[in-house]
């Protein structure tokens, strides 16, 4: 969400933010909203002062006996109350229209984010292990599950539809080893605090993170209204939604690893093999909570603990910061991290680390107190796949890929596979 007061000083500063998105003018349109529910509001403040002013004068008038006028006065109280809700709901229409209008409008992009409009303008910043090419024709993760007998498209769409899997046996267990793994190297290493949260949520926590109301279409929904988390950061980051922090708080650090659902709504064709694109997956999330100023440096922070996982796995990857016209909505800075699929022959995306700045904050009310000042300010959140655990099976097992259609499995997982060295060995 914006600040409508940053927009009336800097209207222009305002719409070169969102040319950099690709996206055309709004300040005149949401000045012109924001002037009307102002116009509307003073225009009740007048009657309400007219009316206690008026009633007063009633009260001279009648000592006064000056019965005339107080007839008068009291109709035209009478009239002014008649009036006034009338007002009251015009100006609870008119901070509505500014409010909706703000809602729907993305983050603005930091001045280092680079221009573009789509994924080929995105800038790799560093890269880590080279691809593998193995001395036999490599296999996508699906040819190697099935073969195996331990991934079941076929079974998973009988009871679900397409974009399901089930997994079974030893590649059901590597993927809890990963999560397990992730979790482990994230509250052990870089201080992030384990959480277990809801799955549903309500339409505020959904509308917080930024959700609702643009990517109503991309989500699940309950018979009873609620929603199906797309992400664990909706959960986590809402976890200080009107909420009130002290500095000595900041930072907080969260992970959960839950599973997810997504409607993947516009992404008929695309990948529809696999598991690469599924309606339900399970992810491990980083979320932080920082102070403005720290929020630069988390974000860095954040993206070095997604990239230790792949780099603790001997996965090769590859960083990249999203253009302008890449990002999500409520972003300001994206880091995507790209695993290497040696089936597909090609990096893949199995993590985005978001800055938010305080746009999601202003959604949800989520505010610190600094020591010694009378006031509050908005925290700045951040949120990160640490990893998407179903993308990184699928890179375990295109990597480690043997000629015989086994499975290496990787040493950082040998202590969470009971034993286990070679899937389908």
């Amino acid at each position: 969400m914006h600040d409508i007061r940053l927009i009336r000083e800097a209207p222009e500063a305002f719409d070169a933010g969102l040319a950099r998105r690709n996206l055309a003018p709004l300040s005149s349109h949401i000045l012109a909203l924001d002037a009307a529910s102002r116009a509307v509001t003073t225009r009740l403040q007048e009657m309400q002062a007219r009316r206690n002013e008026a009633s007063k004068l009633i009260g001279q008038a009648k000592a006064k006996k000056d019965e005339a006028a107080a007839a008068a006065l009291m109709a035209e109280v009478a009239a002014l109350k008649e009036t006034m809700p009338l007002e009251e709901q015009k100006e609870r229409d008119a901070q509505k229209a500014v409010h909706d209008a703000l809602a729907a409008i993305p983050n603005l992009p930091a001045a280092d984010v680079p221009p573009g409009k789509s994924e080929d303008d995105n800038v790799e910043i560093r890269r880590a292990g080279e691809p593998r090419q193995p001395n036999f024709a490599a296999k996508e993760h699906f040819d190697l599950g099935e073969a195996l007998g331990q991934m079941d498209f076929e079974a998973a769409a009988k009871m679900s539809g397409a974009r399901f899997v089930v997994l079974k046996g030893q590649l059901a267990r590597l993927e809890r080893a990963l999560a397990n793994f992730m979790l482990d190297l994230h509250t052990g290493e870089f201080g992030y605090t384990e959480v277990n949260p809801p799955m549903m949520v309500r339409d505020d926590a959904a509308f917080g993170t930024g959700q609702l109301p643009k990517f109503e279409e991309d989500l699940f929904r309950t018979t009873n209204g609620f929603w199906l988390i797309p992400t664990a950061e909706v959960s986590l980051t809402n976890l200080v939604r009107e909420s009130i922090l002290t500095e000595a708080e900041l930072p907080l650090r969260l992970t959960a690893w839950t599973p997810c659902f997504r409607s993947e709504a516009g992404s008929a064709g695309r990948d529809t093999r696999g598991m690469i694109r599924m309606h339900q997956f399970s992810k491990v999330e980083l979320v932080s909570i920082t102070a403005p100023e720290k929020s630069d440096e988390e974000h860095e922070r954040m993206t070095s603990a997604a990239e230790t996982v792949l780099t603790r796995l001997g996965l090769p990857f590859r960083t990249m910061t999203l253009c302008a016209g890449d990002m999500g909505f409520s972003a300001r800075k994206t880091y995507d991290i790209e695993v290497w699929l040696p089936g597909q022959g090609r990096y893949r995306e199995i993590s985005s680390c978001s800055n938010c700045g305080d746009f999601q904050a202003r959604r949800m009310d989520a505010r610190y107190r600094v020591a010694g000042e009378k006031g509050t300010r908005f925290v700045h959140t951040l949120n990160g796949s640490g990893l998407a655990v179903g993308r990184t099976l699928i890179a375990v097992m295109e990597n480690y890929q043997q000629g015989n259609g086994t499975i290496a499995v990787p040493d950082a997982l040998k202590p969470y596979m009971g034993g286990i060295e070679v899937i389908g060995g």
